[in-house]
């Protein structure tokens, strides 16, 4: 009798373990804010542009945020492995969320190149870009504090409309492995070509000059590198700058740029 019982409490035990680690909220912590995600269609293909309205409804009892939190938004398959990524700061800093506010805004996704078709996860949540730690949010949670807001179907793409990078520009660079985002640097003056779709169709160029963003002498020699396409020594004789600080510089400022480049916002869209 007392070993049927040690074994019924051990199973109880158990049970409530297990109850305890399911989805949803934490239970310890009051979430900070209510998301919801909203797609402009059910289905997209590779390649396509998608979207996206995020939501965040702020709990009426939120404590202040004590630093600018970033929103972090997943793209899983049907098995729950993680494709690729839309990480961002939203427009409106978190220090600035009042108890009780609506959130709101837009961004453009373009679906990466992933060799995958099915039905898509997304799930997104709030996690501090110094310390890596998610705040705890309402929703439904499959654990990780990432809250599931929509699905959508991914197909490969129908569409045979390719942009062709012709004279003046660089070669492509991607971001990381999760990221899906690709990027081209021009040159002086740069010419793009696709062939006539006979139909109206929507052209999407994204165009940014984080350049600015460095401090001058790291903005120069960018614009000596890529915008006059000089080698580090042509840009070291016509400076004066030592080569190995020509090196440093350049380095320092593609590795700023880079980074810049993996949070773009929305593309702006031009009607052709």
């Amino acid at each position: 009798m007392e070993l049927r019982s040690a074994r019924v409490l051990t199973a109880l035990a158990l049970a409530l373990s297990v109850a305890a680690c399911g989805g949803g909220t934490d239970q310890n912590e009051k979430p900070v804010a209510t998301p919801t995600v909203t797609l402009g269609r059910s289905d997209a293909a590779v390649g396509s542009p998608l979207d996206m309205t995020y939501r965040f409804v702020v709990a009426p009892d939120a404590p202040a945020f004590g630093e600018d939190y970033w929103v972090f938004v997943h793209f899983l398959d049907v098995d729950g492995e993680l494709m690729w990524t839309d990480d961002h700061q939203p427009p409106t800093p978190t220090k600035q969320w009042k108890p009780g506010q609506t959130i709101e805004y837009s961004r453009t996704l373009f679906v990466p190149k992933f060799p995958y078709v099915g039905e898509t996860r997304v799930e997104v949540g709030i996690f501090s870009p110094k310390s890596q730690a998610r705040l705890p949010l309402a929703g439904t949670s499959r654990g990780q504090r990432a809250i599931t807001v929509s699905t959508f179907n991914l197909r490969l793409q129908s569409d045979n409309l390719f942009v062709v990078f012709r004279d003046g520009w660089h070669e492509t660079e991607v971001g990381d492995e999760s990221s899906g985002i690709e990027w081209q640097w021009s040159k002086k003056e740069g010419t793009l070509s696709f062939r006539n779709p006979k139909r109206d169709v929507v052209f999407f160029l994204q165009t940014d000059e984080p350049v600015m963003a460095l401090p001058e002498p790291q903005q120069s020699l960018i614009a000596l590198a890529y915008y006059e396409g000089l080698t580090h020594t042509e840009i070291a004789e016509r400076t004066g700058v030592p080569l190995g600080t020509v090196k440093t510089r350049l380095r320092t400022a593609m590795m700023t740029l880079r980074d810049r480049l993996k949070g773009v916002g929305a593309p702006t869209p031009f009607t052709s």
